[in-house]
C-alpha cells in the first residue's frame, strides 16, 4: 500500500516537472506582429558615402492582434536587426566590418522592453549603409530581419517587406563643376541671366549631385506639369491656391521618381552638342550617357527653353535613344 502511494506521488511530481519544463521551453508568440520598411526622404543613392549619402529606412513594428505584444529593442540596433540586399542573381551584399566586430566581441547589450497594445505601432529610422557594404552600383532587393528577442536569439525573427534599391554610379562632374551656390549654403537661390546652354548644364549637374533646389531653379515646373493632359485639364479648372499645391505635389513626385523618369534620370556624363535660340525661344541638344553594371546607354536630349525678363527656363524636352555601348 505504501509502495503504491509513493508511486502515485512520484508520478504527480513527474507530471509537475514536465509542466514546468514545458513552461520554460515555451517560445514567445510573435504571430500577430509584423515589421515593414519604407524609404525615409528617398533620394538618389551612390556607393559608399555612408554619412553624406545615407540610405535611411523607416522601420515600423506593429501589433496586429488584440493581446499586448512585448519585445526587446537594443540601444545599439545592430543587436536587434539585419538588413539584406540581394542582386537579381540572388547574391547578397556583405555586412559591414562594424556589425561583424560588435557581434563577435564580448560586450554588454543594453536594451529596453517595449509593449504594444492591439493596433499600436513603434517606428524608428536606420541607415542601411551602417549594416551592409554598398560598394557597387546595381539594382538590389532590400529586406530586413527584426529579432524581437535580440540577436542572441536570431532564430526568432520577423521578416519585412522587400524594397527595390537602385545604387547609381558615383556622380561625376561632367562638362563643368560650376553650380550657382555651394552645397549646404543658406543663401537664397536666385536664377541668373545666363545663356540657355549654361541653364541646361547647371540643371544636369544639380541633378547629378541631388541638389533639388538648384535643379528646379531653371525649371518651368508648371509647363512640365501641363505635358500631362489629365493634370493639365485639372490644373486650369482649380483655384490659384490649389494650383500651387499641385505644382508642389508634382515636384515631390519628381523627387520620388514616380513620374517623368527621363527628365530626372542621372547621367554619368554628358556633352552639349548644339544650342540654337532666338531672343525668346531656343533649344539645347545634349548627349547623355547612363552607366549600368554591364553596359552604358546613350541618349540625345533636346531641352526646349524660353526667356522671360532675362531668365531662361526649361519648359519642355524630348528624348531619343541612341543605343548601348
Amino acid at each position: 500500500m505504501k509502495i503504491r502511494k509513493l508511486s502515485v506521488i512520484i508520478s504527480i511530481l513527474c507530471l509537475f516537472g514536465q509542466s514546468l519544463f514545458g513552461q520554460e521551453a515555451k517560445q514567445p508568440d510573435y504571430s500577430q506582429a509584423s515589421v515593414s520598411i519604407k524609404y525615409y526622404n528617398r533620394s538618389i543613392y551612390y556607393p559608399g558615402m555612408n554619412d553624406e549619402n545615407p540610405i535611411d529606412v523607416h522601420i515600423t513594428i506593429k501589433n496586429n492582434g488584440t493581446e499586448t505584444l512585448r519585445f526587446k529593442l537594443a540601444d545599439d540596433r545592430a543587436f536587434s536587426l539585419d538588413f539584406y540586399a540581394y542582386t537579381v542573381k540572388n547574391s547578397a551584399l556583405e555586412p559591414t566590418d562594424s556589425v561583424i566586430e560588435k557581434r563577435t566581441t564580448n560586450r554588454t547589450v543594453y536594451f529596453r522592453e517595449i509593449a504594444l497594445e492591439g493596433g499600436e505601432e513603434y517606428s524608428f529610422i536606420e541607415n542601411v549603409k551602417d549594416y551592409i557594404k554598398v560598394d557597387e552600383p546595381s539594382v538590389y532587393y532590400l529586406e530586413m530581419s527584426f529579432y524581437p528577442e535580440l540577436y542572441k536569439s536570431k532564430y526568432i525573427k520577423l521578416i519585412s517587406n522587400r524594397l527595390t534599391l537602385e545604387i547609381r554610379p558615383s556622380a561625376s562632374a561632367a562638362s563643368s563643376t560650376y553650380v550657382p551656390v555651394k552645397d549646404n549654403s543658406n543663401e537664397i537661390l536666385k536664377p541668373q541671366e545666363i545663356g540657355p546652354d549654361k541653364v541646361v548644364e547647371q540643371t544636369i549637374i544639380a541633378r547629378q549631385k541631388s541638389l533639388w533646389d538648384q535643379y528646379f531653379l531653371y525649371m518651368d515646373v508648371e509647363s512640365l506639369l501641363k505635358r500631362n493632359s489629365a493634370l493639365s485639364k485639372k490644373y486650369i479648372s482649380v483655384s490659384a491656391q490649389e494650383r500651387a499645391r499641385m505644382i508642389e505635389s508634382y515636384k515631390a513626385d519628381l523627387m520620388q521618381s514616380r513620374i517623368e523618369n527621363d527628365i530626372i534620370a542621372v547621367p554619368e556624363r554628358f556633352q552639349i552638342e548644339k544650342t540654337t535660340y532666338s531672343p525668346t525661344e531656343g533649344s539645347v541638344v545634349v548627349i547623355e550617357w547612363f552607366k549600368y553594371p554591364n553596359f552604358s546607354e546613350k541618349k540625345r536630349y533636346t531641352y526646349k527653353v524660353r526667356q522671360r525678363e532675362g531668365i531662361w527656363t526649361i519648359y519642355d524636352y524630348n528624348v531619343v535613344n541612341l543605343g548601348t555601348e
